[in-house]
């Protein structure tokens, strides 16, 4: 099913809603996924493109949390893992299970017994009994380069691995597919309001220019990190406040970082926690962990000393690697939206999600990727006043509709692959392999992407700019050095029919791309 802009603007004045959505990332798309299966009208409006902001830019991770273990936030850990279990259910090949090893060093016997009753609880929780403990010469033989000396043993724990923007545009989809409505590039410009409550929004058509007002029972604030923006319009009952926290990542090629699997590291000098494992072919390492004081409006990017402060970890333990900047392919950086509670280490904030119902305009914000179902659950109960009764709130159900495995042989395509774009389009992805192109089924050189998929994202995915073509519709802005400048032809002669843009629209875009990636995705020095 296509997805024409010019419907969806018209529908949006046309409609008596139920609920209005207010952000496109995977909250956001949570709530409306979980909307329209209990048969609520739902509108959800993104003023950028879906998964702009923070789903766009994660550690990639689905994961239980041991961290928050060890801090004793149990609950969230016990329900981040019971989640997890169940996408790693329902999407393979877009949610993967992999193993995390945590490099033990002489001086750390605290750490260590810490992390064994985690590792234990963490087993009960998903009720998955494995090996944890690895010799020496286990773990060099998974780590070729890894820093010998005073290396004990180390430690694996399972967790998985997604791609969080392409995991926000599957949920949608299915939210869609029971009849939800989604537009990008629509901006709430004004809350209304009937005797001081909200009672719907003022809307902007980025890409016309067009104006218009929706009115709902419910208005829910999705935006993460600019929840407070909004809360700002409505009399404010809740001193609590947002603290944005920045997390940055580095991508390099395997080859230059020839990491197989997942191992867990702690910074020489700060001594928190970070990650290198494979993702999309390339190698991830991460994350800082900082207050982001620059305006919210502009997209983050990682300092140069955040650049410093990660290749610092990554030298440490791999020094015969010689890593230096110009082995980066490309760095990426989100914006977390944490509640602040005066901590003065970001890293110990809570990770839990709040939500707030105020004069009329409910905020669900925080929480983490892993957990989106039970956040969109939540801001559903706390908007039954408004809605009435909802059934089977508290029942767990799938997120995903059932996809039957296409044929390996009709395909022509190994089973990989078959899996890994069921698990991004679900029972589209028959009709992405039909509409391909003789040699469209390739993969993009450097990248697990297939050729294909531009074209149906180009065809079928509200693309309104090339970076949502090559950011978040697909992962090419990270994946290849200088944001893929060199399949930039090919990409235009599959894409540019498809979206309708004359030859200076597609230079005016790919230049603004172009620019965009050398200031948020290049290297700082």
């Amino acid at each position: 099913m296509q997805y024409k802009r010019e419907d969806l603007v018209k529908k949006i004045s046309a409609e008596d809603w139920d609920l209005i959505i207010i952000g496109g990332g995977v909250t956001g798309a949570g709530i409306l996924r979980e909307a329209v299966r209990r048969n609520l009208k739902t509108l959800l409006v993104e003023q950028r493109d879906f998964a702009w902001g923070t789903s766009s830019r994660s550690g990639q991770l689905v994961h239980g949390g041991l961290r928050y273990l060890q801090q004793g936030d149990f609950m969230l850990t016990y329900q981040s893992v019971r989640e997890r279990e169940m996408l790693l259910q329902e999407l393979p090949g877009l949610v993967k299970p992999f193993g995390m090893m945590m490099a033990v060093y002489k001086g750390s016997l605290l750490q260590r017994l810490i992390v064994h009753a985690g590792l234990l609880t963490y087993d009960v929780m998903s009720r998955k009994f494995r090996k944890h403990t690895y010799s020496v010469k286990e773990m060099l033989k998974r780590f070729p380069g890894l820093r010998e000396k005073g290396l004990e043993c180390g430690l694996l724990f399972y967790e998985s691995v997604t791609d969080d923007a392409r995991l926000v545009l599957r949920v949608l989809q299915q939210g869609r597919e029971e009849g939800g409505v989604a537009l990008n590039y629509c901006k709430v410009t004004d809350l209304l309001k009937e005797e001081g409550r909200v009672c719907g929004v003022e809307l902007e058509d980025t890409v016309s220019g067009g104006k218009m007002q929706a009115k709902a029972k419910q208005v829910i604030n999705a935006t993460g990190a600019w929840a407070d923006d909004f809360r700002s319009k409505v009399r404010r009952k809740n001193s609590k406040h947002i603290r944005p926290l920045r997390g940055s990542h580095l991508v390099f090629s395997a080859e230059r970082l020839p990491v197989s699997q997942s191992i867990v590291i702690t910074h020489p000098v700060s001594k928190r926690p970070g990650f290198i494992f494979p993702w999309e072919g390339r190698v991830i390492t991460g994350n800082t962990d900082i207050d982001h004081r620059k305006k919210l409006n502009e997209e983050a990017a990682a300092t140069s000393g955040e650049v410093d402060y990660l290749l610092e970890s990554v030298r440490h333990y791999f020094p015969k690697l010689d890593i230096t900047r110009k082995d980066i392919i490309a760095t990426y950086s989100g914006v977390r939206p944490v509640v602040g509670s005066g901590k003065k280490d970001p890293s110990k904030e809570s990770r839990d999600h709040v939500v707030w119902q105020e004069d009329g305009l409910l905020t669900v914000t925080g929480g983490k990727l892993t957990t989106f179902r039970l956040i969109a659950l939540d801001a559903l109960k706390a908007a039954q006043p408004a809605l009435g009764d909802l059934p089977d709130l508290d029942k767990k159900q799938r997120v995903f509709s059932p996809v039957k495995p296409l044929s390996a042989e009709a395909a022509g395509l190994d089973r990989e692959i078959l899996t890994r774009l069921q698990g991004r389009y679900g029972a589209r992805a028959e009709d992405l392999i039909k509409d391909a192109q003789p040699g469209e089924l390739e993969k993009i050189p450097g990248t697990e992407t297939l050729w294909a998929e531009l074209r149906w994202a180009a065809k079928n995915e509200m693309v309104v700019h090339l970076e949502d073509l090559m950011r978040r519709r697909t992962r090419i802005a990270v994946l290849l050095r200088q944001g893929g400048v060199t399949h930039l032809p090919g990409i235009k002669e599959i894409c540019q029919p498809l979206l309708g843009w004359d030859d200076e629209k597609w230079s005016q875009e790919e230049k603004q791309y172009l620019q965009s990636w050398q200031k948020y995705n290049g290297v700082k020095y």
